[in-house]
């Protein structure tokens, strides 16, 4: 008879956290809101209140850029070197590694996420990703210039790279902590100040790494925290005047606001948006490895993954296997709060995701789509999907062309190679993609076909911080992660002095 596994207690730490009302962290200080408004955060595996939390605007946005500009322009943070902000990071690093349990048990309950994920993927992976750009704070460098139309030392030319300024960065809520990590990065060891805004579905982790900001020693003013909504929060840190770059990770929709909020200013702008990858796998495929990790590229953090391999494309000799062992691993999926010790997959985030992926499984079954497991809601407490196989799918369907961002992967036979690459490119998206063979030879050359930023072969969901990661077309504009990201926080400024 099998054991029953214990639910984790929560934290004390914890409780203590989610209980007490949240501030913003403006300029080394936390404070409520100028309108002393707050906003709900809720469990999504219960759809209960989980904490109150400071609810910023305009004002509240325009005093943290204050307080950033100040800090980048007179404060501590404009004279440390390059080796003491290395320091300040390793620093915050290792307090996120100390206290790595209560972020894991704070983005499993805001996010809704399994706690196991979030122990072994959210936190290190974020600890990783700041040791990673504090190495780099240290080795930002620019060139020395022979000038070839010149006399030999008649000048001495040579270039400068420095921090870009100011950065507003907004955070999505499918790996809120994680993504702070990635942007907050390569901000700091080239030296910028930030105001970070964290989703209002999920701005725990991100007001809890506040705390231990201060307690690495960051000067007051270079990271700044405000929570609130996109459209209001949100967009005032996009149009406000005195931000010199923003980065911002979430929709193509909202992406396109931001650089319309932009504008103003003409300020620097990163953004890594929506995905409808393709993943496809030949019939030379080890199908041992290729379904299982079919499976995890679009069940992964419940399909809210930018890159989630969301339209799977497999050759007609081997797709009733593949689709039947999808079905399979989608039926042994146990989806459950991300609390339980069980949970494979937890909730969504928030009622209007449940709903709009519920939305998209109703369009594809009036259109004619077959879900051969899943394709409905689980239970009828919290934000729950059940993992969904849909086969039968025509190029026109909605579930087909645009991004679901749940758990939810539609299957199609080929049988010409060229065909399916074409339609593998055929979409507005270009984030990530996967191609499964034994041909090492001829996976590679469809990855060098496939017009997408990241391309996974025999594999898939594979990070790291030294991997450049981003889109093409409408998946978004530049690069997170690897030295590629720097280029984002820094100007280069030429210098040419006569001898």
């Amino acid at each position: 008879m099998a054991t029953a596994v214990a639910t984790p207690s929560i934290n004390t730490n914890v409780s203590s956290f989610i209980t007490k009302k949240r501030q913003m962290l403006i300029n080394g200080k936390w404070v409520d809101a100028a309108s002393g408004k707050t906003f709900a955060s809720y469990n999504p595996a219960t759809g209960e209140v989980l904490a109150n939390v400071a609810e910023g605007d305009r004002e509240d946005i325009d005093r943290a850029v204050k307080a950033a500009r100040a800090a980048f322009e007179t404060g501590k943070w404009s004279k440390a070197s390059p080796a003491a902000r290395a320091r300040m990071m390793w620093k915050l690093a290792d307090l996120l590694e100390q206290h790595l349990e209560e972020f894991a048990q704070i983005e499993s309950l805001d996010n809704g996420k399994p706690l196991a994920v979030a122990r072994v993927a959210d936190v290190p992976l974020a600890i990783e990703n700041l040791r990673y750009y504090a190495g780099w704070a240290t080795k930002i460098e620019g060139n020395t210039i022979p000038l070839g139309g010149a006399p030999p030392n008649k000048f001495l030319a040579y270039t400068l790279r420095e921090p870009v300024g100011v950065v507003g960065q907004i955070i999505p809520w499918n790996f809120p902590l994680l993504m702070a990590a990635w942007k907050l990065g390569p901000a700091l060891a080239a030296g910028c100040t930030i105001v970070l805004k964290p989703a209002e579905q999920t701005p725990l982790t991100a007001l809890r790494l506040g705390e231990l900001v201060e307690a690495a020693g960051f000067p007051e003013g270079v990271i700044n925290i405000v929570p609130g909504f996109g459209e209001t929060a949100g967009a005032a840190l996009a149009a406000h005047p005195d931000v010199d770059k923003v980065a911002f990770t979430g929709s193509t929709e909202v992406g396109k606001l931001i650089i319309q909020a932009s504008a103003g200013n003409l300020k620097k702008v990163s953004l890594e948006l929506g995905g409808k990858s393709p993943n496809v796998i030949l019939d030379d495929a080890d199908l041992d490895t290729a379904i299982p990790g079919a499976a995890s590229a679009i069940f992964f953090n419940h399909g809210q993954c930018c890159c989630a391999g969301s339209r799977l494309f497999v050759d007609k000799k081997v797709f009733d296997k593949v689709v039947d062992g999808m079905a399979q691993s989608a039926e042994k999926i146990r989806v459950r709060p991300g609390f339980d010790p069980e949970c494979d997959m937890g909730p969504l985030v928030s009622e209007e995701q449940l709903n709009r992926v519920v939305g998209y499984l109703d369009s594809g079954k009036q259109d004619g789509a077959k879900a051969i497991a899943g394709g409905a809601r689980h239970g009828d407490k919290g934000y729950f999907v059940k993992p969904t196989v849909l086969v039968d799918a025509t190029d026109d369907m909605k579930v087909v062309k645009e991004e679901i961002f749940g758990p939810v992967v539609v299957a199609t036979p080929f049988s010409d190679l060229d065909e399916i690459v074409k339609k593998a490119n055929d979409s507005i998206y270009g984030l990530a993609a996967g191609v499964w063979s034994r041909d090492i030879k001829k996976a590679n050359k469809i990855a060098n076909r496939l017009r997408a930023g990241t391309v996974w072969i025999n594999c898939y969901n594979v990070f790291d911080a030294a991997l450049p990661f981003g889109g093409y077309k409408q998946s978004g504009w530049g690069r997170e992660m690897g030295h590629e990201a720097l280029e984002h926080y820094t100007e280069v400024k030429s210098v040419c002095a006569a001898l």
